[in-house]
């Protein structure tokens, strides 16, 4: 996967770029991580890339002539365009389902935004995908397109050690609930025991706890991923404890679609747009 970062501030990338998996993605050649300073496209003695806004008020907007020949320059870079993504408060929600979405395009741009904003004929004449990951200002899109980075690197096949870890996080799999509890060694400590089930070595039991775990965790934590999906998973742990006698229980039961059985990453790629 190839992603494009286009920013004002290129470097506060390389320290970030330099660490755990994703140096590691970009060493073996899984992601390729490329930083191009809008500036370079302004003109002017001065490379001036920013002015006030028309109407008045505070701050400064960004000029739409360096940033629309910036996004047109660096997209003729390769055959494909790839996707163009403007990191805004006022975009869609950034969740697992949309990094799925990402992670199925071989390239992805992400241009961040700084000051005011955009001048609003960049987002007209570009036509991007504006994403968000919060309900909040940022000084500048360049944290967010980090955030963007890691969540959707993650799903690149190669680049996890165990292709599994993506199935069992919060929020992925076919009921995306929260992930059930973890434990490693020590077994004790200050009073505190592993469950007795995580050393029994029985696999079969071991699952059905993580499932029961996971339906917990989310009912205590986020019971507003359950609507819809609850009584589903009430069945599917009913019928695995043996206690679903009712056949038409294990009929409702979830059944994985074909598309939500593997990874994301081991999915067939999606159309380019």
């Amino acid at each position: 996967m190839r992603i494009d970062v286009l920013t004002l501030f290129p470097e506060m990338f390389p320290d970030y770029l330099g660490q755990s998996l994703l140096k590691l993605a970009i060493q073996r050649g899984l992601v390729d991580v490329r930083l191009h300073n809008i500036r370079d496209w302004a003109e002017g003695r001065h490379k001036s890339v920013d002015d006030r806004p028309f109407g008045g008020g505070p701050g400064m907007i960004l000029k739409v002539e360096p940033v629309v020949r910036c996004v047109e320059a660096v997209r003729a870079q390769a055959e494909d365009p790839g996707h163009l993504i403007v990191l805004s408060p006022q975009g869609r929600r950034l969740d697992q389902q949309v990094v799925e979405e990402l992670a199925t395009h071989p390239r992805l741009l992400l241009l961040c935004g700084r000051y005011e904003g955009f001048d609003q004929r960049v987002l007209d004449i570009l036509q991007p995908d504006e994403i968000s990951i919060g309900d909040f200002v940022l000084n500048g899109g360049e944290v967010a397109a980090m955030v963007v980075v890691d969540t959707v690197i993650r799903l690149v096949p190669g680049v996890l050690g165990d292709e599994r870890a993506c199935r069992e996080d919060s929020f992925s799999g076919v009921d995306r609930l929260l992930e059930f509890a973890q434990y490693t060694r020590p077994r004790h400590f200050r009073g505190h025991e592993v469950p007795e089930v995580l050393l029994s070595g029985n696999h079969q039991e071991i699952a059905r706890w993580r499932k029961q775990e996971s339906l917990a965790h989310t009912r205590r934590r986020r019971a507003d991923l359950l609507p819809g999906n609850d009584n589903q998973v009430d069945k599917q742990i009913s019928v695995d404890n043996g206690r679903g006698t009712n056949p038409r229980a294990r009929q409702t039961s979830v059944t994985p679609s074909p598309a939500l059985t593997k990874c994301p990453s081991e999915q067939p790629k999606g159309p380019r747009r």
